[in-house]
């Protein structure tokens, strides 16, 4: 009771202050434009068999989370911040190509603008190659039967430009709203299907599976509670500081580099998906093909690579398991952070500057980060497991949808909370 009563006493606080009220109700009104798009459908599309199609595929059912449910409805906005993300990746990629990129990416505020930038340029490119490997995709399922080239023109840019607003309101959020905008649009898309989803379960719900759906809800409460736990994890390593006082006297300073458990998020699990699945998408494509020996072929493919089978699972595992290394690698650069301690004076108690620094630090994230490679590989094939347990078939609690959703909440509570103690803190000034 107590901890509800400080809970409502501290919502209470947030809406009392002007400036953070004004960036929730902001954040809410883009929210609100959001799902009103998520709902106006491109014409030409039947949507019955659309939705019958994303049913048997968990690739467009895993973007379709990612898209906030507008690919299955075939909205304005159905490639959703896909191509953003794709975009976003590709450029992190290339600053470990390019020097001059890595070295924009140094440059502070500027640099990291301008990197930005070059991501919206590529990213429309991306949403019209995707928008066209989409309406491949549909005509070749037969859910779109028109070739005209004017239909093709008009499909392809009403979805570039959905996903060009798209991305402007999550830019718009972060920069008048509360927290990350990618990650709040995503975030709003996933909670948004939420009410649909549960509404279906309890629709179909039979009394006889009672201890399957416990099974469930306590699934969920723990893989909760993990999430939280594994994404609050940091490892910290103690860094020393010289600096010289007024006597000339050194005086030492004490830090901590906070090295996260989960340095690479959510980032592994959409890379691994997007290849697992590409064989059986792939194989959609040549199953009615008219040689007998490419069909049986394209047949064979979809078996083994069955969502629900073991090599399917293992393989998903192993990849997630091995982009975690990779992305970490790329967001937890040891080289960097060894010569920037050197430059500032800085240098971990018992290991020489340099390259002696860089390989414990290597140590020690190889071995951090193998727990939470094998966490995200757990939270990747959740769903079979779920499945196999239950009989419940739902893609939000399996793992990736939560793991976005909770990262998101923590994130979110923690701006808040900052903007809290600040205005706390001005208020303390100001008294004194």
């Amino acid at each position: 009771m107590q901890i509800l009563q400080k809970y409502i006493q501290t919502v209470i606080k947030i809406f009392k202050i002007k400036d953070l009220r004004g960036k929730i109700l902001f954040t809410a009104f883009i929210f609100l434009i959001f799902r009103i798009f998520a709902f106006v459908p491109v014409p030409g599309v039947d949507l019955q068999s659309l939705k019958k199609l994303f049913s048997e595929s968990q690739l467009l059912s895993l973007l379709d989370i990612f898209s906030g449910g507008t690919l299955a409805n075939f909205s304005v906005m159905s490639l959703g911040l896909n191509p953003y993300i794709n975009a976003s990746i590709i450029m992190q990629l290339l600053q470990l190509v390019f020097p001059k990129l890595e070295e924009l990416a140094k440059e502070g505020e500027s640099g990291r603008e301008k990197i930005t930038q070059y991501t919206r340029y590529l990213t429309v490119p991306l949403t019209v190659i995707q928008a066209f490997g989409m309406y491949i995709l549909l005509r070749n399922s037969k859910i779109i039967t028109t070739v005209a080239p004017l239909t093709l023109l008009s499909l392809v840019l009403t979805m570039t430009a959905g996903t060009i607003l798209l991305m402007w309101l999550g830019e718009l959020i972060s920069q008048r709203g509360i927290g990350n905008g990618i990650s709040m649009v995503i975030f709003a898309g996933i909670v948004g299907r939420l009410p649909i989803g549960i509404f279906q379960q309890v629709s179909v719900f039979d009394p006889t599976q009672l201890r399957n759906a416990l099974i469930f809800v306590v699934m969920a409460i723990l893989v909760t509670i993990s999430i939280v736990i594994v994404t609050e994890a940091r490892r910290p390593i103690k860094v020393h500081y010289s600096r010289r006082a007024s006597n000339q006297a050194a005086t030492p300073v004490t830090s901590y580099i906070p090295l996260r458990v989960n340095q690479a998020g959510v980032i592994p699990i959409i890379f691994a998906v997007s290849l697992i699945l590409l064989p059986t998408t792939f194989a959609r494509f040549f199953e009615r093909s008219p040689s007998v020996f490419i069909a049986n072929f394209a047949q064979d493919i979809q078996r083994l690579y069955d969502p629900n089978g073991i090599l399917y699972n293992v393989t998903y595992f192993l990849l997630v398991v091995a982009f975690t290394y990779f992305y970490t690698s790329v967001a937890f650069n040891t080289k960097q952070i060894s010569e920037m301690l050197m430059k500032q004076g800085g240098f971990l108690p018992g290991i020489r500057p340099g390259s002696t620094t860089k390989s414990y630090l290597d140590y020690v994230s190889l071995r951090i980060t193998l727990f939470g490679a094998i966490f995200l590989g757990l939270i990747a094939i959740l769903p079979s497991i779920g499945q196999s347990l239950t009989g419940i078939t739902t893609l939000l609690i399996g793992g990736t949808g939560l793991l976005i959703v909770v990262s998101v909440v923590l994130e979110t509570s923690k701006k808040i909370e900052s903007l809290l103690v600040m205005k706390d803190y001005d208020l303390f000034l100001r008294k004194n």
